[in-house]
């Protein structure tokens, strides 16, 4: 279950809670609230019982009754009754019922006290009950009286509140919901743009997270981008003890080479074969270590823009000796990615321009284009080209065909290639034929995987 989904589900339960709890309270106060006014106009309705007692024959009578007709219908469950020494008058309501009162509670002289007792037909009522002295014209004697209702209409009263305030409860609890759902949506938003700044950080070693965030997931995007800056110092300590241990040998394994040709031409085939195999095994350790550091950055996908990193290196190149003279001409769409790192692949873009640069006469033409899932990049040269007997052969570590460079480029450049999947082909025909065409490099690069997120 997501996070958001719990923070809606326990924030809508406790919206729930709160308003039944609500709801019972304004039902409860609503009752308590009729029940007063009720008392109120009882009450007012008792002193006009006791107001209309008089003296007929000896005998104490009523002779100004309620006014509420409802006093005058058998069990209509409105009642008055008084009762006096040896005599009890009471409501034509009552018929021929006599309601014996309960044990009073105590209350200030002449004040109405609300009491509950059971009514004529087993009914609970509600009434206000007072104990006066008659004055000395009726007797001077103490009478209890009282006047009450049917519980009942209270109820109803109450009942039918809680009815009417039902659908605004339950309005109110949808748009406390959706409040709090557009709450959590809008608070938890900075976590969705982590998620995607995390994507993007995975497949690109050069973003980082970025200082604009909340302060409450700040921290964790400072410590994620100390943990980037950290691992990326760590493959480029690793890249440079590679490379460092492949230039350090590459000179005394040269001079090898030399002396085992030499050891060779004298006549000496079996200690030449020695220094042979002795840099063959040299060369293995130095493949080893280039792997091993470049192994260190496929843990997880990466991929590059190709566009930027050739803007990059051609940025480079223009200002060499060799660069600055040269028309290059780029021909490249937006949008093209590979599944390189971008030191790999400026490893081997730079050997394959740099060759380029050194061989070609007036002009170097660069395209890429999509071609079965691959992104083909072609280095054009006007050149003399390379003889199609010897196009292979330098591709391997050494081979030159003239003094210039070191005959590692385009092998290391191959090399990185063919650990992705892709490779080298050196022709002197490209896609699109180009008449002053000397050396066509291209370069087969796959493209990253589509599941990853997208670089913004």
């Amino acid at each position: 279950m997501s996070l958001r989904l719990r923070l809606v589900l326990t924030g809508a339960l406790a919206i729930l809670l709160s308003l039944g709890v609500s709801a019972f309270g304004l039902s409860a106060l609503f009752g308590t609230h009729v029940e007063r006014r009720a008392i109120a106009e009882m009450s007012a309705q008792l002193d006009q019982v006791l107001a209309g007692l008089d003296l007929a024959g000896g005998q104490v009578v009523l002779t100004g009754r309620p006014a509420d007709p409802r006093f005058l219908q058998p069990y209509s469950g409105y009642y008055w009754q008084v009762t006096l020494s040896g005599q009890t008058l009471r409501s034509r309501s009552l018929w021929d019922r006599e309601i014996e009162l309960p044990a009073l509670p105590l209350a200030a002289d002449d004040q109405a006290v609300p009491l509950r007792f059971e009514g004529p037909q087993d009914q609970m009522l509600l009434a206000a009950v007072r104990q006066v002295i008659l004055p000395a014209r009726l007797g001077a004697q103490q009478a209890t009286a009282f006047v009450a209702l049917d519980t009942a209409e209270i109820e109803q009263a109450r009942r039918a509140f809680v009815a009417d305030l039902t659908p605004y409860i339950i309005l109110l609890a949808g748009v406390l919901i959706a409040g709090g759902w557009a709450q959590i949506t809008i608070g938890l938003r900075p976590l969705v743009w982590l998620r995607e700044r995390v994507g993007t950080v995975s497949v690109d070693p050069e973003a980082r997270m970025g200082t604009n965030w909340p302060a409450e997931v700040g921290g964790l995007a400072r410590e994620l981008d100390g943990l980037l800056d950290a691992r990326a110092l760590d493959l480029d300590r690793a890249r440079r003890r590679a490379g460092d241990l492949a230039h350090g040998l590459k000179t005394p394994l040269q001079a090898l080479l030399g002396e085992a040709a030499r050891l060779r031409e004298t006549g000496a085939v079996k200690e030449a074969a020695e220094i042979e195999e002795v840099v063959a095994a040299m060369h293995r350790i130095v493949d080893r270590e280039l792997s091993r550091a470049r192994r260190q950055s496929d843990r997880a996908p990466v991929r590059s823009d190709l566009r930027r990193v050739l803007e990059r290196i051609l940025a480079v190149i223009r200002k060499t000796p060799d660069g600055r003279s040269l028309d290059w001409s780029v021909d490249l769409a937006d949008g093209l990615w590979v599944a390189l790192d971008h030191a790999d692949l400026s490893e081997a873009l730079g050997a394959v321009l740099e060759n380029a640069a050194r061989h070609a006469r007036r002009a170097v033409h660069i395209s890429a284009a999509r071609r079965d899932g691959m992104i083909r990049l072609e280095v054009v040269d006007d050149g003399p080209g390379i003889p199609a007997d010897q196009r292979d052969a330098m591709l391997a570590r050494f081979a030159r065909l003239d003094e210039g460079g070191t005959g590692m480029g385009l092998a290391i450049a191959d090399e990185i290639l063919r650990s992705v999947g892709g490779q080298i082909i050196l022709s002197g025909e490209c896609d699109e034929p180009r008449p002053d065409t000397g050396l066509c490099v291209r370069l087969s690069m796959p493209e990253p995987d589509q599941t990853h997120p997208k670089q913004a």
